[in-house]
């Protein structure tokens, strides 16, 4: 049996399905500092939340097998997430995010409360590059390449299908490069630099995997919407043409 920090790279391998990989990302004991601050969340609980009984384990990915068109984050958050065991699910972050999905024809409802609540994404897979919910929303370097083999076998699951990715925040641009250059994707040299709104496409190293366009974007995160960072327009316009280089139709204002 492998040792709990291997646990990522082995299974993460092993994985035939993304059905599986997130049966195993579930499992996932790898970080004592994440693994700890996830259960200490779901046991001490935030008041709004008493009488829920709290997820407290790595969160999956969420969307069909196969997927066009994949979003990327940063980490749970202790009670959105990490609570409700749906990715952005149960946080305004994730109420946003949903909203503007619904908006675009995305997304069957523009509200995610929990995991039974009926939301269904078309074409769209929502993941991210670390599956514990940590301290502050702040995974540490270390954690964050830990828990890359997830991302990567996620990424290598859904080549055949997956045409564009969008990467929120700089954090997850920086564990979404080299996981997608592990995935089959050649990345330009220089790398690129994250910013809002900047494209950059990808071509295949090898076998039939499609060239992939990825977008940088603002994180959706509460302070970023509050100060107006990040407004819903803005987000629809990377989110549109993310769709729109994956091939999935998209609504148009009053039409959603």
């Amino acid at each position: 049996m492998c040792r709990p920090e291997e646990y990522p790279v082995s299974a993460a391998a092993d994985a035939r399905t993304l059905t599986d990989l997130d049966t195993r990302v579930v499992a996932c004991h790898a970080c004592p500092r994440l693994v700890a601050w996830r259960e200490e969340a779901a046991l001490v609980k935030r008041a709004a939340y008493r009488d829920w009984e709290y997820w407290g384990r790595p969160v999956p990915g969420f969307g069909p097998a196969d997927a066009a068109m994949l979003i990327t984050g940063l980490a749970p958050a202790a009670h959105g997430a990490n609570r409700t065991g749906r990715m952005f699910t149960g946080d305004q972050a994730g109420d946003l995010l949903f909203a503007t999905l619904h908006a675009l024809g995305l997304a069957s409802r523009p509200t995610a409360t929990h995991r039974e609540d009926g939301l269904e994404l078309y074409g769209v897979r929502v993941t991210s590059p670390v599956h514990c919910a940590p301290p502050a929303n702040h995974p540490t370097t270390g954690e964050r390449d830990t828990c890359r083999p997830w991302l990567t076998r996620e990424l290598q699951l859904l080549r055949p299908t997956v045409r564009s990715v969008v990467v929120l925040g700089g954090f997850g641009w920086q564990a979404a490069l080299p996981a997608l250059a592990r995935a089959g994707w050649d990345l330009p040299r220089p790398r690129p630099s994250f910013g809002h709104g900047v494209r950059t496409t990808l071509s295949p190293a090898d076998g039939p995997t499609g060239a992939l366009t990825v977008f940088g974007c603002y994180h959706v995160s509460r302070r970023n919407v509050s100060t107006g960072r990040l407004t819903p327009a803005m987000l629809r316009e990377v989110l549109a043409g993310a769709a729109e280089a994956a091939g999935l139709p998209v609504a148009r204002p009053g039409t959603g």
